[in-house]
């Protein structure tokens, strides 16, 4: 068989039975068009979409490929014929809607952050029961992630020491830059780390296979008044410092207003033995540092612990993205909702932790003080 045939975005020689599902979206925008790519490269039939209006329902069915438009969610969630609901609307519709999916017993892919507040996300997570309910966290699914973990995991890397992460985007750096985030009634109390930095903290805790336990955060809003929002409170920007459960420090810096940044997401974590950096700018490469030299490792699947080799679709030297790592994120949803078990896929517990990551961040911001995350289950 050919390297680069591929099922669902993984490689055939190494993927997980997909079920071919039946797909509806909620909501019309950047996201909905990513998530019904994905559902398509997991052989999925596009089923329907529901957006604010039966007018740009109708528009947004013809242009991302559906059979049809519903005019309301009541009225997909009646349509029995479908099998799993991707919620790809503004932030503080999350908890409604995707309580709704649960409720009439279909599975969920809900954007992140899962919910505005940790109430809701704990009630979501109880509402899930046995049925199949994920996070797109989907920078997991870059292979030379998944080689970072592999390397913690297995002790290669050694105890872990520090961790230095950022997330820097510019879309918001002027005051006429504006979007429906930065408004709390619809993106939630927090902005920037809800958006960006909840990607960040589950890497941190995903490659590392550590808790951050406590946090001490600043945060600032550049512009309180934008083109056409007035009063805004939430973050442009936030600096965390964390301490995990096992004893590592730790920095993270969220931003939006970074000049030049596009989407920089930097990952290093220092091990007793070796450290890590991913740049997701770079995905095709990890950097490994020893005291006695360094290397920079290409994605190659026949190099790479199994489970990044797994989520290699392309052979090396052809470069995979953004795109390939969601493919494989939803590909793993499906074979979930197939009864298999997916290593490392982000369910609505992963959520959860985020949501609660958010709200202590904001908490230490506002107060001036650490903020102890507790213990918990998730």
């Amino acid at each position: 068989m050919a390297q680069n045939e591929t099922d669902g975005g993984l490689s055939r020689t190494e993927a997980i039975a997909v079920p071919r599902l039946r797909t509806a979206i909620v909501g019309g925008g950047f996201m909905a068009e990513v998530h019904s790519r994905a559902a398509r490269a997991a052989r999925a039939d596009l089923v329907g979409v529901v957006s604010s209006s039966p007018e740009k329902s109708a528009r947004v069915a013809e242009s991302l490929g559906f059979d049809r438009a519903y005019d309301s969610l009541d009225q997909l969630l009646a349509d029995d014929s479908i099998d799993v609901v991707h919620v790809c609307t503004p932030n503080a519709l999350h908890a409604e809607q995707a309580a709704a999916v649960l409720a009439a017993g279909k599975h969920v892919v809900c954007e992140k952050p899962l919910t505005t507040t940790v109430a809701d996300a704990e009630a979501l997570v109880a509402a899930a029961g046995t049925l199949t309910a994920t996070v797109p966290f989907a920078y997991r699914f870059h292979p030379m992630v998944r080689e970072a973990r592999a390397r913690f995991r297995s002790g290669e890397a050694g105890q872990v020491l520090s961790i230095n992460a950022s997330y820097l985007q510019d879309w918001l750096l002027g005051v006429d830059d504006d979007n429906w985030r930065v408004d709390s009634v619809l993106g939630g109390r927090s902005r920037a780390f809800a958006d960006i930095g909840s990607h960040l903290v589950d890497l941190v805790e995903f490659v590392s296979g550590d808790r951050v336990s406590r946090v001490a955060a600043t945060k600032r809003t550049v512009f309180s008044e934008r083109a056409s929002h007035a009063a805004i409170t939430t973050e442009d920007a936030v600096a965390v410092v964390i301490e995990t459960r096992s004893g590592a420090l730790g920095t993270l810096l969220v931003s939006q207003v970074a000049p030049g940044r596009k989407n920089r997401l930097l990952l290093e974590i220092s091990g007793s033995a070796e450290s890590v950096v991913f740049d997701q700018e770079q995905p095709e490469t990890l950097w490994v540092g020893k005291r006695a030299g360094s290397l920079l490792i290409p994605r190659d699947a026949d190099q790479l612990a199994a489970d990044a080799a797994r989520l290699c679709v392309v052979p090396s030297g052809h470069p995979q993205g953004y795109q390939d790592a969601f493919n494989a994120f939803v590909a793993d949803t499906y074979a979930a909702i197939g009864g298999a078990d997916p290593e490392g896929l982000p369910r609505f517990t992963d959520g959860l932790r985020a949501v609660r990551v958010t709200d202590a961040v904001l908490d230490s911001a506002e107060s001036g003080t650490w903020i102890e995350m507790g213990t918990h289950d998730d």
